[in-house]
């Protein structure tokens, strides 16, 4: 066995190389608004940030496609190529999948064209916006060759090739600090983001023994795709959006609820904490689905409980220290975030603490069943968040309204706290199946 086939192996290597992957797309994030902010002009970094925000909703279009590819082709791989019935994978829906997140790309370009054009994202600098939209959207064909590379047990060549992109990037942003022009950085970035993710595909292509013929198959492919994808696009289009409306759609309904922007800056602050403990969440179960896929696919029922309670039981870990962290520090931790235009309280936190660890158990549980293709499951269990991420404030106003601040809180986190009863009752059942 290789060295690199030993490394791939290691969950626990696996997991930390994951994990510095995530602490530098965490710096990188910081990095763009850090330097943009003293680049640009304050006009230009507000339209700016209109433009961040097209960006990734752009990139949350591909509705899963991505964890699709994953759950089809792992499966592929862990038969060996050779699929149970004529609906298993095809190398020619490589091809389709590319040829979509293309077209995705040229069309939002083409919009972003036109709103600069019709002066509706104003901008002195419409090439630097492009080429940064352009860079930010790279991130969709990253995202499908970290998957692919990933079902075929290519996990740690990605991580390492990602690493050193964000670090090249990082440093191409500071440059802009030290002197250089914006446009020539983000250009550099756009350059050195095309030859990882170009040799990411080159490995894949290779390890598939893929001919060039079946990256142009786009009539065969298409036929496949149509045939079979149709159920799980939906379903996972359909949780995608769920996803992200039950997600961000306290922003809103706080602002229609009450004028304080109290109540804002505290779920604001939850999201970033939130966001943050769900990428660790993510490389840690990601660092395991070699192994859960193969116990999954092989029917190993015992193995698979095992694996699941150990995935479970990692990420708590993450749980638990976030959670120390906002015993120990939040109250300072809000006040540098915000510039002490609010304060927060004991029982806000605990509030955080107790969805954090229900967040925790429903992140686990989608990561999970995403990678196994079980979309309708994941959709049915979105209904009930979405449900009560809508709910929750307009609740707060109507029950609470001289501690709506504390009341939203309170029935978010018991939202969370029920989703993840939820999905716990959905995981026994998959370690039953």
């Amino acid at each position: 066995m290789s060295r690199l086939a030993r490394l791939e192996g290691s969950a626990r290597f696996l997991a930390l190389v994951k994990l510095a992957n995530v602490g530098l797309v965490l710096i990188w994030g910081f990095a763009v608004t850090f330097v943009f902010v003293r680049v640009l002009p304050i006009a230009e970094f507000q339209a700016f940030l209109l433009l961040v925000a097209f960006g990734n909703f752009t990139i949350s279009a591909e509705f899963g496609l991505t964890s699709i590819i994953y759950a089809r082709l792992r499966r592929h791989w862990l038969s060996n190529g050779v699929d149970d019935d004529d609906g298993g994978f095809r190398l020619e829906e490589m091809g389709v999948l590319f040829l979509f997140l293309g077209l995705l790309v040229m069309g939002a370009s083409l919009i972003l064209l036109v709103a600069l054009a019709a002066g509706w994202l104003s901008t002195g600098l419409p090439l630097l916006f492009l080429l940064f939209f352009l860079s930010a959207c790279l991130n969709l064909p990253a995202l499908l060759a970290k998957r692919a590379l990933a079902a075929v047990d290519g996990n740690f060549l990605w991580e390492g090739l990602d690493c050193a992109r964000r670090v090249v990037t990082i440093g191409l942003l500071l440059a802009m600090l030290a002197g250089m022009d914006p446009r020539l950085s983000v250009a550099l970035q756009l350059i050195v983001s095309v030859v990882v993710i170009g040799y990411a595909i080159g490995h894949v292509h290779r390890r598939l023994a893929m001919k060039r013929s079946h990256w142009l198959a786009f009539r065969v492919g298409g036929g496949h795709v149509r045939a079979h994808y149709l159920r799980d696009i939906g379903a996972s289009a359909a949780f995608t959006v769920s996803d992200i409306i039950a997600y961000n759609a306290p922003y809103f309904t706080i602002a229609l609820a009450t004028s304080d922007p109290r109540p804002m800056l505290v779920f604001d602050f939850f999201f970033k904490m939130s966001r943050s403990l769900s990428m660790l969440v993510r490389a840690t179960v990601e660092a395991a689905l070699p192994r859960i896929t193969r116990a999954y696919h092989a029917g190993d029922r015992v193995r698979l409980r095992q694996l699941l309670g150990r995935a479970l039981g990692a990420a708590m870990i993450f749980a638990v220290g976030l959670s120390a962290l906002l015993l120990l520090a939040g109250n300072r931790l809000f006040a540098i975030l915000f510039d002490g235009r609010a304060t927060i309280n004991r029982a806000d936190i605990i509030l955080m603490i107790l969805a954090l660890f229900a967040l925790t158990i429903l992140c686990v549980s989608v990561y999970v069943q995403a990678a196994l293709g079980r979309f309708g499951e994941l959709l049915a269990r979105s209904l009930p968040f979405l449900a009560g991420s809508l709910a929750s404030a307009p609740l707060a106003l109507l029950l609470w309204p001289g501690r709506f601040d504390l009341a939203f809180l309170g029935f978010y986190a018991l939202t969370l706290l029920i989703v993840a009863g939820v999905h716990l009752v959905s995981l026994r059942r998959l370690a039953r199946a």
